[in-house]
């Protein structure tokens, strides 16, 4: 594996240790955030499927947000998914580029093949 190899595997793992801490902290601030439990959930479910591998992971406000960005931030041109929590259990998952919107689903479990579908779709993209 080379240098740049690692050091993009390195900052994608730095992504997801501090997205679970920051969802971990506001689950246990306060029970208001427990509806943030099923996002918390699918994240330690994709990361069991190997996706820390691939994406960056992030929060936007209430939404969480995944790339294949190297940094930080996203450019206009990045494809991202953005799964934003609605109400408890009501979640709409988008995938898009920019204010570009190339799918969007509103979906009562993350756990949905739509999701499944855009992961992939998202994976394929190249790495910057």
């Amino acid at each position: 594996m080379d240098s740049r190899t690692k050091e993009i595997l390195k900052r994608f793992k730095e992504s997801w240790d501090q997205t679970e801490a920051r969802y971990d902290g506001l689950i246990e601030s306060d029970e208001w955030w427990g509806r943030l439990i099923p996002i918390r959930a699918f994240i330690s479910k994709i990361k069991g499927e190997g996706y820390a591998e691939h994406f960056r992971l992030g929060t936007s406000m209430h939404a969480l947000l995944l790339s294949r960005s190297i940094n930080f931030g996203l450019r206009i041109e990045q494809k991202y998914i953005k799964i934003e929590l609605i109400d408890v259990n009501d979640f709409e998952v988008t995938l898009q580029e920019g204010d570009k919107i190339y799918r969007q689903y509103r979906l009562k479990d993350l756990n949905d093949e739509r999701v499944s579908k855009l992961l992939k779709t998202l994976k394929s993209t190249l790495v910057d």
